[in-house]
């Protein structure tokens, strides 16, 4: 058995081990395990492909892909970033939760399917691009092009959205608290229902935001009229 499997708790230092021999040691888990990642000083590619339920914390700054391809229909890890992480945290994310205390780079959530992507301070542009089902709930600001061709799943941002917001949506909702600079083609506004309300409230208490009056939100999401491509409106697309 690899050594590094049988550490309960799990200690592992990126200045000891290599991204690969960490991972491999994470997926070796079992399900209710803890591991703690020390200096990962923007390291790329952590806790990427766990499919258990373990809790997984990494102790510093990280860099791009954290979490990514992680979880499945059973559940996945629950990883915590004390610190900022890179690009497309938690990208392709099946189930789990990943929670950043700081900021994160362009692309957090990207394709991201299932599962939920917190993250405590700002995010780059581009967050949510291409989401597939997940829920990705942003304290702070967003950069432009947020939910950009966004197909399912749910956003929350507790500021204000940069330009271009919801470009190309599908069936994603997006929730923001602050101010929208612009939005994106075919993105629209929508009246509040009781059950967005519901559904905004709940997100607050399960990621703590409770700078967010969830009454008091605006509801972004598809005018549908971009579904399919037709040449008349070739200068919207």
């Amino acid at each position: 058995m690899d050594p590094l499997a049988s550490m309960a708790p799990v200690t592992l230092d990126c200045e000891v081990f290599s991204v690969r021999q960490i991972n491999r040691a994470m997926r070796l888990m079992p399900d209710g395990a803890e591991a703690r990642v020390l200096a990962p000083r923007g390291r790329h590619n952590l806790a990427v492909g766990i499919e258990r339920s373990v809790s997984i914390t990494i102790e510093g700054n990280a860099g791009y892909f954290i979490g990514g391809l992680s979880g499945g229909p059973a559940g996945g890890p629950s990883v915590t970033v004390d610190g900022f992480v890179g690009w497309a945290v938690g990208e392709n994310l099946m189930g789990g939760t990943i929670r950043v205390k700081g900021s994160a780079s362009q692309s957090a959530g990207a394709s991201a399917r299932g599962g939920t992507i917190v993250i405590e301070g700002d995010a780059s542009l581009r967050a949510g691009i291409s989401l597939k089902g997940a829920t990705v709930a942003i304290a702070g600001d967003t950069g432009a092009m947020s939910g950009f061709m966004a197909q399912a799943g749910t956003m929350l941002i507790g500021g204000n959205a940069g330009p271009g917001l919801g470009d190309s949506l599908y069936e994603a909702v997006i929730y923001v608290a602050g101010r929208i600079d612009s939005l994106g083609a075919d993105a629209r506004v929508e009246d509040l229902s009781d059950d967005d309300v519901s559904t905004v409230k709940a997100l607050v208490e399960q990621t703590g935001f409770d700078h967010i009056a969830p009454g008091d939100v605006t509801r972004v999401a598809s005018a549908r009229q971009l579904y399919h491509f037709r040449s008349e409106h070739h200068g919207a697309y």
